[in-house]
């Protein structure tokens, strides 16, 4: 869930740094199951440096094995105020994304009970409304489950202070549609609200809200008496959910609860103990799916290149130590959490932490349970087929992105630069990578591999084990757009200063100017259109580098700045048509014409980086 995009793709660079393809896999015969006194020793070490290193409160974790619960346990507080300890059998902690597991399972259910088709059209479930024919291809159900279905991903407004301001999912889900960027089916792009959209599926098909249909078709099947989909968390259960911190300037600042308007993606809240029961469904089979079913589910459903990890009906795929795993991973609040199965050793892993810190402690804690449990081979060769795409040098924004909203300006800060350098080697996202193969490369000092990918429009994607990455037009690159900025700056700072010295000059003279009205008034209106430009690209930058949250919605900050773009537009319409209209007129000398030209064309380009970027207009949803 946003917006802790952050700490999701550092979580899914560290989990890939043991990465390799194809796996060289262990048996679930010859992979020894951990006994409780190593599993102890293991956590208490890492749990004892870890938490204090990264300012977190306090962890919980449960590893499964053999059917059976091997280890659980809590570590510090889960309540900083009221110095409550964290449980693993009462304490809950906001799962997040990995509510989506859920999901998915209830997805599978009704596969299973014939009342849905992974690769039916997603409106054939839609009686109130319906996903748009962007492209010929339509959504299903398996994109969703693979994030491949080509939306967009917003922000705004996916949170709420009060129930009371959250709408029923159905309403939400078709007033706030975003837009379907790409067609279905051609990288992976996270959406969160793919997944709402397939819980109001199930809630469909099912004729039960999405929170009671998980209650009484996965939870209590499992006997997770400590967990709950609604939110917020029933009073029986509300004593016992810990709260999550942010470590600012010294001390714990706690993070309020936020209601999510896209409840399938991230509202359920459980303990670490419950959480072992759903990994032992998923890995020993039952009561939640069929033997079929379930297999069906853990098998790879999606990846942009066969050479590197992709998707596995809705869990992510990624290799450790050449064990395939299948997982996820969950922020919300400062919660931080990870939930992964292996399959080939029958074990399963689940860490929370409840501070935004918690995604480092998260990030050595696994490659270190997995190097002391489940050692394995690091230096598999790749497979030799796969899709063969050309590196292309350039700016790489994340698949993962907004073209329709404001939104869309984060792109200026979120693209990467990709370099093809001397040998082949490739330097992109702060790592040099090494040819592996035809079209895929490997880090350099890691195992995580990259794929270039062609699509049929001939855009090009830097597809890694994690998240994809869309080589973007030189238009949309940070240094063009800089230069833009920048070029209207000066130009503005000049007319801004002139106009005080114009009139200066004019009270020197003692006599009236000869230079035309309409020229006069043409400088004039410049000048206070570089005015409210420079304000706005100040006061924007600000809020850029600032606390400005849009999680609750646009705030009436950023609404009341979003006024200066239309003004500026204004005043630039005024300016160029009295500079034309004064053109021809006499007493206007070159300097002064070649200057307006270049005024009005700064001018021009911040209304063109307004229009591009969707700032003009108040484009919120």
């Amino acid at each position: 869930m946003w917006p802790f995009t952050l700490p999701r793709l550092l979580l899914v660079a560290a989990l890939s740094l043991a990465a390799v393809w194809p796996p060289a896999p262990a048996s679930a015969t010859s992979a020894r199951i951990p006994g409780t006194r190593e599993l102890t020793d293991f956590f208490d070490a890492a749990m004892a440096s870890g938490l204090p290193a990264n300012h977190v409160p306090g962890a919980v974790v449960s590893v499964v094995g053999a059917g059976r619960t091997l280890f659980s346990k809590g570590y510090g507080l889960a309540d900083l105020e009221n110095r409550t300890p964290f449980d693993p059998d009462t304490s809950l902690v906001r799962i997040a994304s990995i509510t989506k597991l859920f999901t998915w399972t209830a997805v599978m259910q009704q596969v299973q009970s014939g009342r849905l088709d992974l690769r039916a059209d997603v409106n054939c479930y839609l009686p109130a409304f319906r996903v748009p024919a962007t492209y010929p291809q339509p959504i299903t159900l398996e994109h969703l489950m693979d994030h491949t279905a080509g939306f967009e991903d917003r922000t705004i407004g996916v949170g709420a202070r009060r129930k009371a301001d959250v709408p029923p999912l159905g309403t939400y889900l078709a007033e706030n549609m975003p837009a379907r960027i790409r067609p279905p089916g051609e990288v992976p792009a996270y959406s969160n609200y793919g997944a709402a959209l397939a819980g109001h599926i199930v809630a469909q098909v099912s004729g039960q809200p999405y929170d009671q249909y998980v209650q009484e078709h996965i939870l209590d099947p499992l006997g997770m008496r400590h967990s709950t989909a609604a939110e917020p968390v029933p009073a029986p259960l509300a004593a016992g959910l810990a709260r999550s911190y942010a470590h600012e300037e010294g001390t714990y600042q706690r993070k309020p609860f936020v209601f999510d308007n896209l409840p399938p993606d991230g509202s359920i809240s459980a303990t670490a103990n419950d959480m072992a029961r759903f990994m032992i469904a998923h890995l020993a089979g039952g009561p939640l799916l069929d033997q079929p079913t379930a297999r069906l589910m853990h098998q790879r459903s999606f990846a942009a290149d066969p050479r590197i990890d992709g998707y596995a009906h809705g869990f992510k795929e990624q290799t450790l130590n050449g064990h395939r795993v299948i997982m996820h991973d969950g922020s919300w609040e400062g919660f931080q959490s990870a939930l992964l199965l292996v399959p080939d050793a029958g074990l399963g892993l689940f860490v929370s932490t409840n501070s935004v810190g918690g995604i480092d402690a998260v990030t050595q804690l696994i490659p270190a349970f997995f190097d002391r449990f489940l050692p394995g081979d690091r230096a598999a060769p790749p497979a030799p087929s796969g899709k063969s795409g050309t590196p292309v040098a350039g700016f790489y924004k994340p698949a993962r992105t907004v073209e329709s909203t404001i939104e869309r300006v984060l792109t200026l800060t979120n693209s990467s630069r990709l370099r093809v350098e001397d040998g082949g080697r490739i330097a992109f996202k702060g790592a040099t990578w090494r040819p592996l193969g035809p079209g895929l490369y490997q880090q350099d000092g890691g195992s995580q591999r990259l794929a270039f990918v062609t699509n049929g429009s001939g855009v090009t994607y830097a597809a890694t084990d994690g998240p994809a990455y869309e080589l973007i037009p030189w238009w949309d690159t940070p240094l063009v757009n800089l230069a833009v900025v920048l070029l209207f700056a000066v130009t503005a700072l000049t007319a801004v200063l002139g106009l005080p010295l114009a009139a200066g000059v004019r009270r020197l003279r003692k006599r009236p100017s000869r230079t035309p009205r309409a020229w006069r008034a043409g400088r004039l209106l410049s000048g206070l259109a570089g005015i409210v430009g420079l304000a706005f690209v100040v006061m924007f930058a600000l809020t850029l580098t600032g606390d400005t949250s849009i999680l609750y919605g646009v705030p009436p900050t950023l609404r009341a700045l979003l006024l200066l773009p239309p003004l500026l537009l204004a005043l630039t319409v005024a300016a160029v048509t009295t500079t034309v209209i004064g053109w021809r007129q006499q007493h206007v000398g070159v300097l002064a014409r070649v200057h307006q030209v270049i005024l009005l064309a700064g001018l021009l380009l911040l209304v063109w980086f307004c229009q591009h970027w969707n700032l003009l207009g108040w484009r919120f949803g």
